[in-house]
């Protein structure tokens, strides 16, 4: 098996984990923002000296792709960028909304991930349940929970950071509607680094040179720069 370390930065909390034979071990939290960023590389670093590795003994590299922090996504793709380019490790990126649905009930035969955008809108994916896999059956996009809960079928669970923002979309007269508990919203590196395996062994690696995160619209300070100066806003 391959040397991995995986990443989650898309929410408000980030986390790292590596894969030791076959098996995922320790994840390691540490707080979002630029100030912690910094973290990033140390803990990588402790992570490998725990198991006798450098950092050139990495081979492979799963990275949470997005939608979510703007700031966090681009922390985590320069990261594998520069790791890529410097050490030739592969890379594989995965979409946080599946990183996110996996943290739904065993049960659930539906999930939507609820994530803020802001101004009443949230970054979102809808799943269902086939054969104990969740199947994406709308990819992820700008929306409103509103508009996803008019769509989906029940039972249907939500899931992600962004649901306290948006808890007034919610009809309590609506039965089929499970909220998850909190401590299951964050996304987590220990997922990512079990799909990043699944998905490595498909071969489905990334270009470092291309590899870019799963914004879905233009961060807000450039919408508005766009909007003043008369040029369209376009989904990214």
């Amino acid at each position: 098996m391959p040397r991995v370390i995986a990443i989650e930065t898309s929410g408000q909390e980030g986390s790292i984990a590596a894969v030791v034979g076959d098996k995922v071990g320790e994840e390691v939290r540490f707080p979002h923002g630029l100030q912690h960023a910094a973290q990033i590389v140390p803990i990588i670093d402790r992570i490998c000296r725990g198991h006798n590795w450098t950092p050139q003994d990495i081979q492979e590299l799963y990275i949470s792709i997005g939608p979510g922090s703007f700031t966090g996504l681009r922390i985590a793709v320069t990261l594998a960028k520069t790791m890529a380019l410097a050490t030739g490790v592969k890379l594989v990126a995965i979409p946080s909304t599946r990183v996110l649905v996996h943290n739904a009930p065993a049960q659930a035969p539906n999930a939507i991930v609820v994530l803020d955008a802001k101004r009443g809108q949230i970054f979102t994916a809808r799943f269902t349940k086939h054969d104990d896999q969740w199947v994406e059956t709308e990819p992820a996009h700008l929306d409103t929970l509103v508009a996803m809960l008019a769509r989906s079928p029940r039972p249907v669970w939500l899931v992600g950071q962004g649901i306290d923002y948006h808890r007034n979309a919610i009809n309590p007269a609506d039965t089929g509607v499970t909220v998850t508990p909190a401590d299951s919203w964050r996304a987590r590196a220990r997922v990512v680094a079990e799909l990043g395996l699944l998905a490595a062994a498909r071969g489905e690696y990334v270009d470092p040179l291309t590899l870019e995160p799963i914004y879905i619209r233009l961060p807000e300070a450039e919408e508005k720069w766009r909007i003043e100066h008369g040029i369209e806003v376009q989904a990214v």
